[in-house]
């Protein structure tokens, strides 16, 4: 574990950490390489791009191609899936995550941004707030997407607000909530920096706080978000609204360094333990994929 003070000039610098879950039962990173994943949601098969994967695959053609669907970008952001010849594109599926006192069910479908409802890697998180997190703890989730961290949390007995500016967003991890056999979660859809400012406002604390913000979007009422610009105001808000011996998670997939997060944890949280590092997955034969920067502070 490293330390949120700076490293001593003569001393050796912090390593690196890099988490990956330990178990999935429904998920598998087949094979990577060449600039794609071969993954396994359950019971599909899907080749994905992976700009980072910049090795050769393990695997010969003839395994990838028997991927049920493989993505095809059409620009920046978006793309569309193409069904192996002879097959049609999968009709929304459900997987499943197991592990320790973890239950969990999500509805997955194919989306035009290359995702499928869930980023499987984010399992080294729903693990460790399940650790952390007690029954009556508060656990505010933001950015929350398809609510991975908002169920683990749910499922350890955590009072959790859900937060996502997207409502079709909020609207499927409901379904995952019932799938999951759980309810109770609070749900906010609204852009989390005007979310933030007014707990602050109303004294709010929480015990744990997950932030996954994203580069570049768009909010309610045409509200731009920019990671640059908007993530230190929200971070120093946002570690306002913790309690004293709270927990905050950042998770970034916008190329923002391990080191960098730390920094940052260095100027704004002093009195905060970070750790920081590689948020990965573990492929089927070993090897490492990473995947973004996570950051936590305790």
């Amino acid at each position: 574990m490293s330390s949120a003070t700076p490293t001593d000039p003569a001393g050796a610098p912090p390593a690196p950490q890099r988490w990956y879950p330990a178990f999935h039962s429904d998920y598998e990173l087949v094979d990577s390489g060449f600039g794609g994943r071969l993954e396994r949601f359950g019971s599909v098969l899907l080749e994905r791009p992976d700009g980072g994967a910049v090795w050769p695959a393990a695997l010969p053609l003839k395994e990838w191609e028997r991927a049920d669907a493989r993505f095809e970008p059409t620009g920046v952001a978006k793309g569309r899936w193409i069904p192996q010849p002879g097959r049609s594109l999968p009709a929304p599926w459900t997987m499943g995550y197991r592990h320790g006192r973890l239950d969990l069910r999500f509805q997955l479908e194919l989306t035009s941004f290359k995702h499928v409802g869930v980023f499987p890697e984010q399992a080294a998180n729903w693990d460790y707030l399940a650790e952390v997190l007690a029954p009556g703890d508060k656990f505010l989730n933001l950015f929350a997407y398809t609510g991975g961290a908002s169920l683990a949390a749910r499922s350890v007995g955590a009072d959790v607000t859900h937060v996502d500016a997207i409502r079709q967003v909020v609207d499927w991890t409901r379904l995952n909530m019932e799938r999951s056999g759980l309810d109770g979660i609070r749900w906010v859809v609204e852009d989390a920096s005007r979310f933030v400012s007014r707990e602050q406002r109303r004294g709010n604390r929480y015990r744990a706080i997950a932030l996954d913000p994203p580069t570049w979007g768009i909010g309610p009422q045409g509200a731009k978000w920019k990671l640059e610009d908007h993530l230190l105001p929200l971070l120093e808000a946002a570690l306002e609204l913790l309690e004293p011996e709270g927990v905050l998670i950042l998770n970034t997939y916008s190329g923002l360094s391990p080191t960098t997060l730390e920094t940052i944890a260095y100027r704004l949280a002093p009195g905060k333990t970070a750790t920081s590092g590689e948020l990965c997955l573990r492929g089927v034969d070993g090897h490492l994929l990473p995947t973004g920067s996570l950051l936590r502070l305790t």
